[in-house]
C-alpha cells in the first residue's frame, strides 16, 4: 500500500508579452485578466480626510461640541490609503446616507 500524499498539479497561466505596439485583446487574454488570480485578493483601503495636530493638554480639554479644524480644504481631494500608502485621490460624495469616494485621481492601470 502506498501512504505518499496525492500531488497536486500546477498548470501556470499564459500572459501575453508586452510589446512595443498596442495590440488588441484577444479573448483569451480578456479570459486571463478576468481569472488572474490577484483579482479575487481582499484589500481594505483608508480615506484620509486630513489629520489635525494638537497637544496632548488640548487633546484632555476638548469638550463635546469642540469642532477641530483639519489642515485640508473643502475642496481639497481625500488620500485612499492601502497599507498606509497613497494610491489613489478622489473628493467625499454623498451616496444614500452614507459617504463615498468618487475617484479623481488614479494610478496607470496595472492590465492584469
Amino acid at each position: 500500500m502506498h501512504d505518499s500524499p496525492s500531488a497536486t498539479v500546477a498548470h501556470p497561466l499564459k500572459f501575453a508579452e508586452t510589446g512595443d505596439a498596442p495590440q488588441a485583446p484577444s479573448e483569451s487574454d480578456a479570459l486571463v485578466r478576468t481569472l488572474h488570480p490577484l483579482r479575487n485578493v481582499k484589500a481594505t483601503l483608508r480615506v484620509c480626510v486630513g489629520g489635525i495636530e494638537l497637544s496632548i493638554g488640548e487633546l484632555l480639554n476638548a469638550r463635546r461640541d469642540d469642532v477641530l479644524t483639519i489642515d485640508r480644504l473643502v475642496d481639497e481631494p481625500v488620500d485612499i490609503l492601502l497599507e498606509g500608502s497613497v494610491i489613489a485621490r478622489g473628493e467625499l460624495v454623498a451616496v444614500d446616507d452614507a459617504y463615498g469616494v468618487r475617484l479623481t485621481e488614479v494610478p496607470v492601470g496595472l492590465k492584469l
